[in-house]
């Protein structure tokens, strides 16, 4: 059984790969985050490493973008099990970035919701 945590490994850092998610990675849109991935060789013993982000040209202030932070990440980190189940056993990594593009700030149970169902669609790709 995976733990509901969020380690510092599964943080992605690298600027390199999250450049590379942008150049050569596949995306897909669920209302009100897009998510952008690709299959990488990550040095992480985990088999997804993510990046969560919330423009500032939406939100200018940093407080209404800690707290949607705070909601994806919290959303992902108790979905995430699934996925992780997926990946080990295929023996892929994967290097995900989750983007919030709605233009007003929304509650957890919306989020929560649409990582959800954001999970669901990477185990199809995955397996």
């Amino acid at each position: 059984m995976i733990a509901n945590t969020f380690q510092k490994g599964e943080k992605l850092c690298s600027q390199r790969t999250i450049g590379e998610i942008f150049l050569t990675g596949a995306s897909f849109l669920c209302y009100p985050l897009k998510v952008v991935w690709k299959y990488e060789n990550l040095p992480s013993p985990f088999p997804v490493q993510v990046v969560f982000s919330v423009p500032k040209r939406l939100f200018k202030r940093a407080h209404d973008r800690n707290l949607l932070r705070r909601r994806i990440r919290e959303a992902y980190r108790t979905r995430k099990s699934g996925l992780y189940q997926v990946l080990e056993s295929e023996d892929k990594k994967m290097a995900l970035m989750i983007v919030y593009i709605a233009k007003e700030e929304l509650e957890f149970g919306q989020i929560d919701s649409a990582i959800t169902k954001i999970i669901e669609r990477l185990k199809k790709i995955s397996g």
